[in-house]
Protein backbone atom coordinates (compact mmCIF):
# COMPACT_ATOMS: atom_id res chain seq x y z
CA UNK A 1 0.00 0.00 0.00
CA UNK A 2 1.05 3.62 -0.72
CA UNK A 3 1.14 6.39 1.92
CA UNK A 4 -3.24 6.77 3.01
CA UNK A 5 -4.84 9.19 1.26
CA UNK A 6 -7.99 8.87 2.95
CA UNK A 7 -9.36 8.57 6.28
CA UNK A 8 -10.31 4.79 5.85
CA UNK A 9 -6.18 3.56 4.34
CA UNK A 10 -4.88 6.12 7.21
CA UNK A 11 -6.25 4.33 9.71
CA UNK A 12 -5.75 0.71 8.17
CA UNK A 13 -2.27 1.65 7.86
CA UNK A 14 -1.99 2.66 11.30
CA UNK A 15 -3.49 -0.42 12.84
CA UNK A 16 -1.46 -3.08 10.51
CA UNK A 17 1.94 -1.59 10.82
CA UNK A 18 1.83 -0.86 14.87
CA UNK A 19 0.46 -4.29 14.73
CA UNK A 20 2.92 -5.04 12.43
CA UNK A 21 5.68 -3.53 14.72
CA UNK A 22 4.45 -4.98 17.84
CA UNK A 23 4.98 -8.75 16.15
CA UNK A 24 8.60 -8.16 15.70
CA UNK A 25 9.16 -6.64 19.19
CA UNK A 26 7.20 -9.55 20.59
CA UNK A 27 9.49 -12.35 18.11
CA UNK A 28 12.56 -10.14 19.60
CA UNK A 29 15.39 -12.46 21.82
CA UNK A 30 16.34 -11.83 24.47
CA UNK A 31 19.89 -11.19 23.43
CA UNK A 32 18.63 -8.93 21.05
CA UNK A 33 16.68 -6.77 23.99
CA UNK A 34 19.54 -6.77 25.93
CA UNK A 35 22.24 -6.21 22.91
CA UNK A 36 22.69 -2.29 22.34
CA UNK A 37 21.91 -0.77 18.85
CA UNK A 38 25.65 -0.57 17.25
CA UNK A 39 25.57 0.88 13.59
CA UNK A 40 28.69 2.26 13.65
CA UNK A 41 30.37 -0.28 11.10
CA UNK A 42 27.44 0.81 8.33
CA UNK A 43 28.47 3.53 6.79
CA UNK A 44 24.74 3.80 5.28
CA UNK A 45 23.50 4.79 8.50
CA UNK A 46 24.61 8.04 8.51
CA UNK A 47 21.12 10.06 10.33
CA UNK A 48 21.48 11.28 13.45
CA UNK A 49 19.39 8.62 14.75
CA UNK A 50 21.22 5.71 14.07
CA UNK A 51 23.90 6.74 16.55
CA UNK A 52 21.15 8.24 19.25
CA UNK A 53 18.41 5.25 20.06
CA UNK A 54 20.70 2.66 22.03
CA UNK A 55 17.48 0.27 22.40
CA UNK A 56 14.02 -0.17 22.20
CA UNK A 57 12.74 1.63 25.01
CA UNK A 58 14.61 4.54 22.94
CA UNK A 59 12.51 4.09 19.52
CA UNK A 60 9.08 3.51 21.83
CA UNK A 61 9.77 6.69 23.50
CA UNK A 62 10.85 8.42 20.07
CA UNK A 63 6.98 7.17 19.39
CA UNK A 64 5.34 8.01 22.28
CA UNK A 65 6.69 11.97 22.13
CA UNK A 66 5.67 12.09 18.24
CA UNK A 67 2.30 10.82 19.60
CA UNK A 68 2.07 13.89 22.29
CA UNK A 69 3.48 16.49 19.44
CA UNK A 70 0.25 15.46 17.43
CA UNK A 71 -2.11 14.99 20.20
CA UNK A 72 -1.27 19.12 22.02
CA UNK A 73 -0.87 20.59 18.54
CA UNK A 74 -4.35 19.50 17.30
CA UNK A 75 -5.86 19.90 20.54
CA UNK A 76 -3.91 23.34 21.22
CA UNK A 77 -5.26 24.73 17.49
CA UNK A 78 -8.43 23.37 17.96
CA UNK A 79 -8.85 25.35 20.71
CA UNK A 80 -7.82 28.62 19.18
CA UNK A 81 -4.01 28.64 20.24
CA UNK A 82 -2.15 29.22 17.42
CA UNK A 83 1.07 26.54 18.22
CA UNK A 84 3.07 25.66 15.71
CA UNK A 85 3.41 21.75 15.03
CA UNK A 86 7.51 21.56 16.52
CA UNK A 87 7.63 23.27 19.83
CA UNK A 88 10.10 26.57 20.33
CA UNK A 89 12.61 26.70 20.59
CA UNK A 90 13.20 23.80 17.84
CA UNK A 91 12.00 24.42 14.18
CA UNK A 92 11.99 21.90 11.43
CA UNK A 93 15.59 22.65 10.41
CA UNK A 94 16.94 21.61 14.89
CA UNK A 95 14.25 18.92 15.31
CA UNK A 96 17.23 16.77 15.37
CA UNK A 97 18.13 18.45 18.49
CA UNK A 98 14.62 18.15 19.99
CA UNK A 99 14.43 14.30 19.29
CA UNK A 100 17.91 14.18 21.33
CA UNK A 101 15.93 16.28 24.84
CA UNK A 102 13.51 13.39 24.01
CA UNK A 103 15.51 10.54 24.09
CA UNK A 104 17.52 12.80 27.39
CA UNK A 105 14.12 12.84 29.27
CA UNK A 106 13.47 9.50 29.09
CA UNK A 107 16.71 7.86 30.41
CA UNK A 108 15.07 6.57 33.08
CA UNK A 109 12.15 5.44 32.06
CA UNK A 110 11.86 1.52 31.87
CA UNK A 111 11.11 -0.79 28.68
CA UNK A 112 7.78 -1.66 30.34
CA UNK A 113 6.66 1.85 31.03
CA UNK A 114 7.93 2.87 27.38
CA UNK A 115 5.56 0.01 25.99
CA UNK A 116 2.45 1.14 28.17
CA UNK A 117 3.36 4.99 27.35
CA UNK A 118 3.04 4.20 23.91
CA UNK A 119 0.06 1.55 23.82
CA UNK A 120 -1.78 4.53 25.31
CA UNK A 121 -0.50 7.22 22.87
CA UNK A 122 -1.00 4.91 19.43
CA UNK A 123 -5.02 4.63 20.86
CA UNK A 124 -5.07 8.02 21.24
CA UNK A 125 -4.04 9.78 18.30
CA UNK A 126 -6.19 7.07 16.33
CA UNK A 127 -9.43 7.78 18.21
CA UNK A 128 -8.30 11.24 17.75
CA UNK A 129 -8.04 10.94 14.04
CA UNK A 130 -11.36 9.14 14.04
CA UNK A 131 -13.07 12.36 15.26
CA UNK A 132 -12.40 14.23 11.71
CA UNK A 133 -13.97 13.51 8.18
CA UNK A 134 -11.97 12.14 5.31
CA UNK A 135 -12.21 15.80 3.88
CA UNK A 136 -11.42 17.37 7.15
CA UNK A 137 -8.07 15.02 7.22
CA UNK A 138 -6.91 14.93 3.10
CA UNK A 139 -8.04 18.56 2.25
CA UNK A 140 -5.81 20.78 1.98
CA UNK A 141 -6.92 24.56 3.19
CA UNK A 142 -9.10 23.24 5.64
CA UNK A 143 -7.19 24.34 8.89
CA UNK A 144 -5.25 27.12 8.30
CA UNK A 145 -3.03 26.38 11.30
CA UNK A 146 -1.65 22.77 9.09
CA UNK A 147 -0.05 25.13 6.38
CA UNK A 148 -0.11 23.69 3.06
CA UNK A 149 -0.34 20.55 3.68
CA UNK A 150 -3.30 18.05 5.19
CA UNK A 151 -3.79 17.38 8.45
CA UNK A 152 -4.08 13.68 7.94
CA UNK A 153 -0.32 13.72 6.53
CA UNK A 154 0.11 14.47 10.49
CA UNK A 155 -1.51 11.46 11.29
CA UNK A 156 0.24 9.10 8.64
CA UNK A 157 3.46 10.49 9.33
CA UNK A 158 3.13 10.20 13.23
CA UNK A 159 1.51 6.12 13.00
CA UNK A 160 2.11 4.19 9.90
CA UNK A 161 5.25 5.90 8.26
CA UNK A 162 6.81 6.61 11.62
CA UNK A 163 6.16 2.59 12.59
CA UNK A 164 7.64 1.81 9.39
CA UNK A 165 10.98 3.23 10.60
CA UNK A 166 10.72 1.72 13.88
CA UNK A 167 10.83 -1.47 12.31
CA UNK A 168 13.32 -0.77 9.77
CA UNK A 169 15.36 0.02 12.79
CA UNK A 170 14.61 -3.19 14.68
CA UNK A 171 15.20 -5.97 11.74
CA UNK A 172 18.78 -3.81 11.00
CA UNK A 173 19.65 -4.36 15.16
CA UNK A 174 18.28 -8.16 14.76
CA UNK A 175 20.68 -8.69 11.39
CA UNK A 176 23.43 -6.62 13.48
CA UNK A 177 22.80 -9.59 16.55
CA UNK A 178 23.20 -12.43 14.24
CA UNK A 179 26.34 -11.38 12.97
CA UNK A 180 27.81 -10.38 16.54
Amino acid sequence: MGRPTTKADLLEAAAANYEKMNALISAMTEKELATPFDFAGDEKKKEAHWKRDKNLRDILIHLYEWHQLLLQWVQANQNGDDKPFIPKPYNWKTYGNMNVTFWEKHQNTTLEEAEKMLAKSHKEVISLAETFSNEELFSKGVYKWVGGSTLGSYFVSNTASHYEWAMKKLKAHKKQCTLR
